[in-house]
């Protein structure tokens, strides 16, 4: 079963921090608790979840109905608000039940018939390849790697991509075969097995389309992408609101885009040495 709206829109794109800077660029001025106030007037079905996580940031709660009496500020979007007035709270702020899913069987069952479907729809996938073709390395760059995590039978990179390595990490292994961009593919269930089988340092970028909302243990494989990324190397999380609503995490699918890409900023927060989050939102 899929959600099903008019148009899939966002994503996020952060680097890995430098070795040498690691330390100093991980801590930043916290932003006064006053300054994230108007984000919660965007939220949605997510807005008592990210209510409470503003609270717990502020170290306490406010009776005051944000989401009744704050406004947005002029021209600026409910995804770039959230992000550049974030605090984030001490501890991590999801409980084990956020990544519980309405179908818990087995995800190797679910995806073991191939899907020959793309899960955006045309003017999303025009969107997401003009982004890669303005931010990933051009095409036959000398030592650059890829990897294509979570990935099909395509990748939506742009026409005639190719890199000496592009690896695609997936379910099924008849989709990957199909894929005519990668050079090498890993079949892997990252819900039960989340350490990447790569080495330190490894790749240039990493790519996810609409797949995050299924991870269910993703500080871990984010901790995990950040080891496999090269110093600086760049980590992208294409998400939309349709999804695999029985297997997407119970945060996901309680909650809006707002919401969502909090919560993905939230997972290359805690899990370390990633710069601040960078959006784009599909027009």
């Amino acid at each position: 079963m899929a959600i099903h709206a008019p148009r899939p829109r966002l994503l996020l794109a952060t680097r890995r921090l430098r070795a040498c800077a690691a330390a100093p660029c991980a801590r930043r001025a916290p932003v006064p608790p006053q300054a994230a106030r108007p984000r919660r007037v965007f939220l949605g079905l997510g807005a008592t979840f990210v209510d409470q996580v503003a609270r717990m940031a502020s170290g306490g709660a406010s009776s005051r109905s944000f989401v009744a009496g704050a406004r947005p500020q002029q021209g600026v979007s409910p995804v770039e608000q959230i992000l550049k007035n974030v605090e984030w709270p001490d501890e991590f702020p999801f409980k084990p039940e956020d990544f519980s899913r309405f179908d818990e069987s087995s995800d190797t069952l679910f995806y073991s018939a191939p899907r020959f479907v793309t899960h955006i729809d045309d003017q999303a996938i025009k969107a997401l390849t003009e982004y890669y073709s303005e931010v990933l390395p051009p095409s036959n760059s000398p030592g650059v790697a890829i990897l294509d995590m979570c990935s099909s039978w395509v990748s939506h990179y742009p026409p005639g991509y190719k890199q000496q390595k592009i690896v695609g990490m997936g379910m099924n292994e008849d989709e990957l075969k199909r894929n005519p961009v990668l050079t090498e593919y890993v079949v892997q269930d990252l819900n039960v097995n989340t350490k990447l089988p790569f080495e330190d340092n490894t790749f240039d970028v990493i790519t996810n389309v609409v797949s995050v909302d299924y991870l269910t243990k993703p500080i871990d494989v984010f901790k995990e992408m950040r080891r496999i990324l090269k110093p600086a190397g760049l980590a992208i999380m294409s998400f939309s609101n349709r999804c695999f609503w029985t297997k997407a995490i119970s945060i996901w699918t309680s909650t809006g885009d707002a919401d969502h890409a909090w919560i993905v900023g939230a997972y290359f927060h805690y899990a370390g040495g990633f710069d601040l989050p960078q959006w784009k939102r599909e027009k």
